[in-house]
């Protein structure tokens, strides 16, 4: 259970990033991007058929940089209080 709680503090961003890139800061924006990218990724993936029938699993490019653009909007309007 305590090993649980190490691993979920290990992979949340540090709070003085999430300031920086709510307040525009570029290397900061593109940390947050880089931290939530196989989450995006994840998300992306698309299954597709090929002209035999055979199923393939793609990343839909346009899908992922949409989110990516979400994810950078909603970071710049975030409001720390």
């Amino acid at each position: 259970m305590e090993e649980k709680k190490q691993m979920k503090k290990a992979n949340l961003l540090p709070f003085h990033i999430i300031k920086a890139a709510s307040e525009g800061n570029v290397e900061a924006i593109n940390e947050v991007v880089d931290h939530y990218e196989g989450y995006i990724i994840k998300l992306s993936i698309r299954k597709m058929y090929d002209e035999y029938g055979q199923i393939h699993y793609c990343i839909d490019e346009t899908l992922r940089r949409r989110l990516e653009t979400k994810l950078i909007t909603k970071v710049l309007e975030f409001n720390i209080a």
